[in-house]
């Protein structure tokens, strides 16, 4: 077995991997909501904002991939958005078991994920 010294094994680069795909998805997530915001999302802070990516790249570890692409952040409402960060905070101080918590998280978003499809196929 042979050492690499430069640092870098399959392990690093899974994680790095990893970090790249969330942060992609988080990013995404967040052009959505910002997207569907318009005006109002000049209303949250920038601590707001990096707040929501944290939980959404939280919940992006927690959801299921295909659970994650049915997601419709660009529904969020700012009432969501306040949910999430309360839920946030939540997680932060450990409140509650972090997987309730994300699953609390998950449901607000899903909340407006299946009013919207199902909205969306009465038209």
């Amino acid at each position: 077995m042979s050492r690499n010294n430069s640092g870098v094994n399959d392990e690093n680069l899974g994680i790095r991997a990893f970090q790249i795909k969330k942060g992609k998805a988080v990013e995404r997530a967040i052009q959505l909501v910002r997207h569907d915001l318009g005006a109002q999302w000049a209303d949250l802070t920038s601590e707001e904002v990096d707040e929501l990516e944290w939980v959404l790249g939280e919940l992006w570890t927690y959801a299921a991939r295909a659970d994650w692409e049915e997601l419709r952040f660009g529904h969020l409402a700012v009432r969501d958005i306040v949910k999430i960060l309360t839920l946030g905070s939540q997680l932060r101080r450990h409140a509650r078991n972090a997987t309730e918590i994300l699953k609390d998280v998950h449901a607000v978003v899903l909340a407006v994920s299946n009013y919207s499809t199902t909205d969306d196929s009465e038209q």
